[in-house]
C-alpha cells in the first residue's frame, strides 16, 4: 500500500466533520488502508474512538489533530513518541485555558515551544489556487515554519476541484521545491461518504447560523471531502507520486500508539519514609491490634495477609491511602460517611 490518509476530520471537530471516528475507520478498513490519521481541530478527542475501532480492523491509527492558530497558518500535528504526545496535550491544554468552553487559543510561538518530536504539515490556504507571489504572506511563514521545524516540517497538496488544481499543485510543488519542504498528498476529508455532504452542509449552517438557502460559500462547493479509496488518490496525485509516498514515510515515523499508555495513580504522601505500600501495612497492622488487641485472631491475620498481597500486586496502596485520608478527615469534621463494594468489606478498610 502506497497511501495513507493523514487529514481527517471527524465529528469530534463540533459541527464540522459529519461523521463519527468509528465510521471513518470502517471505510478506511473497507479501502485498505493500513493506517490513517484523525486531526480534529485543536482537539484529540476524537482519536479515542477511532483507536477502538481501529483494533477491530487490524488497522494503525496515528493519533493528531489539526493546529488552528491565532497568528499563523493552520499546522496537521503528529506526534512520533509518548513524550511527543505529552508535549502537544500540553499545548492543547494551555490553548483550552486561555479561552471560552469549545474554543482554543494558540500562537506560533506555542507551537515552538512544544515542536520536540512532533512532525507538522502545513496547511496552504485557499488563496493560493486564485494566484501569489513568493514574497506573500504564506511563503514567508513557511520559510518561518522551516527555520523552526526543520526536516519534521511537510507541505499539504490537496485538490479543491475549483477547475484550478493544476495551477494550485504546480504552485505548492514550486514553493515546497523552493523551501526544500516535502510536498505531502491529502484529501482533507470531512465525512466518511459522499452521501454525508447533506449532513455536512446542515452542520455548517448551524455554526455559521444561516440557512442552506443563504449559506453560498459558507459551504463545501462540492461532495469530494469524502474519504477516497487508495487507487483513486494514486490517480489524482499521478503527477506527483512522491507526495502520495511521503504519506507514508510519515506514518512509519509516527510510532506512538495510545496502547503504550496507561494510567498512573499519584502517590500518596507517608510518614517516616515509607512507600504507600509500607504505610498501608503499617495502619492496618496498628488499626488491627487496636480493635482486636493481642494476640489477633488467626482469621484476621490471614485476611490481612491475603488482601495485602492482592494490594501489592495491583498497585491499589496509594489509593486505599486517599480513601483512608478523606475519611478520618471526615470523622474528624463529624461527616457522615460510608462506603460500598468489596473494598469496602475488606478487612483492612474495616482496620483502617
Amino acid at each position: 500500500m502506497s497511501y495513507c490518509e493523514l487529514q481527517i476530520t471527524s465529528n469530534f471537530s463540533f459541527l464540522r466533520g459529519a461523521s463519527h471516528p468509528e465510521e471513518m475507520v470502517q471505510q478506511a478498513a473497507t479501502f485498505g488502508y493500513p493506517k490513517i490519521a484523525i486531526t480534529d481541530v485543536n482537539t484529540l478527542a476524537g482519536i479515542v474512538r477511532a483507536h477502538s475501532e481501529a483494533r477491530k480492523h487490524n488497522i494503525k491509527l496515528i493519533p493528531a489533530c489539526r493546529l488552528d492558530l491565532l497568528d499563523g497558518n493552520s499546522l496537521l500535528a503528529y506526534p512520533t513518541n509518548r513524550e511527543a504526545y505529552g508535549r502537544l496535550s500540553a499545548l492543547l491544554s494551555l490553548g483550552n485555558l486561555r479561552a471560552e468552553k469549545g474554543k482554543c487559543h494558540l500562537y506560533k510561538t506555542d507551537v515552538f515551544a512544544h515542536k520536540e518530536g512532533i512532525i507538522f504539515i502545513a496547511i496552504a490556504p485557499d488563496a493560493l489556487s486564485k494566484g501569489f507571489n513568493f514574497e506573500a504572506t504564506f511563503p514567508a511563514e513557511l520559510k518561518l515554519y522551516k527555520e523552526e521545524f526543520g526536516h519534521l516540517l511537510y507541505l499539504a497538496a490537496n485538490r479543491n476541484y475549483q477547475g484550478q488544481d493544476q495551477k494550485r499543485m504546480y504552485r505548492l510543488a514550486t514553493l515546497a521545491k523552493s523551501l526544500n519542504i516535502p510536498l505531502v498528498a491529502t484529501n482533507d476529508v470531512y465525512y466518511h461518504h459522499l452521501q454525508r455532504r447533506e449532513l455536512q452542509d446542515v452542520l455548517t449552517c448551524v455554526r455559521e447560523k444561516c440557512t442552506i438557502q443563504n449559506a453560498g460559500f459558507l459551504l463545501h462547493q462540492n461532495a469530494e471531502r469524502h474519504l477516497k479509496p487508495i487507487e483513486e488518490m494514486e490517480r489524482l496525485f499521478r503527477q506527483y507520486p512522491e507526495a502520495i509516498e511521503k504519506t507514508m514515510e510519515i506514518a512509519e515515523l509516527c510510532q506512538f500508539s495510545l496502547d503504550s499508555l496507561e494510567y498512573i495513580y499519584p502517590e500518596e504522601i507517608t510518614s517516616e519514609g515509607r512507600t504507600p505500600q509500607e504505610e498501608l501495612e503499617y495502619l492496618s497492622w496498628k488499626g488491627a491490634r487496636e480493635i482486636f488487641g493481642e494476640p489477633l485472631p488467626k482469621k484476621v491475620v490471614d485476611n490481612i495477609n491475603h488482601e495485602m498481597a492482592f494490594v501489592k500486586e495491583m498497585k491499589y496502596a496509594s489509593y486505599f491511602l486517599t480513601v483512608y485520608d478523606i475519611v478520618r478527615f471526615a470523622r474528624e469534621q463529624k461527616i457522615l460517611c460510608q462506603g460500598r463494594g468489596s473494598a469496602a468489606n475488606s478487612t483492612i478498610c474495616y482496620c483502617l
